[in-house]
């Protein structure tokens, strides 16, 4: 009866959620920031779209994989729908074709590497630190 139960719905079995150390990308000038300070630190960009189910299911595996602290790298994250001018500009900025979702590593005011869609899991961020 055990069984039974936690297959239909008697016991709910509460997950903790895993909280990454998200930086907001919500300001221009944040992207000259990230340049300089990739020559200390690896910079990471994750960009979402909150209305896109594939960028919701990536982003899902990411967090879950996601193991660095934040002494290792900076992560940001891009709500591209509420800050479209600046998914544009980190594009300009690092030459790059906008891609949702997508994954950028900026390491001395350059990108050096960039995902998109299932292919963000596949990026070995340990090169980068």
């Amino acid at each position: 009866m055990g069984l039974l139960k936690k297959i239909f719905g008697g016991e709910k079995v509460q997950r903790e959620e895993k909280v990454l150390p998200w930086i907001a990308l919500n300001d221009l000038k944040q992207i000259d920031y990230i340049k300089q300070k990739s020559a200390v630190k690896t910079q990471v960009i994750f960009k979402h779209s909150t209305r896109c189910g594939i960028s919701s299911m990536v982003q899902r595996q990411f967090i879950s994989e996601y193991n660095f602290s934040e002494k290792e790298l900076d992560l940001y994250y891009l709500d591209l729908l509420s800050y479209r001018q600046i998914s544009d500009e980190v594009g300009y900025a690092f030459q790059l074709l906008h891609q949702s979702p997508q994954l950028l590593v900026i390491k001395n005011g350059e990108l050096v590497a960039h995902a998109s869609h299932g292919q963000i899991n596949q990026v070995d961020l340990n090169r980068f630190i």
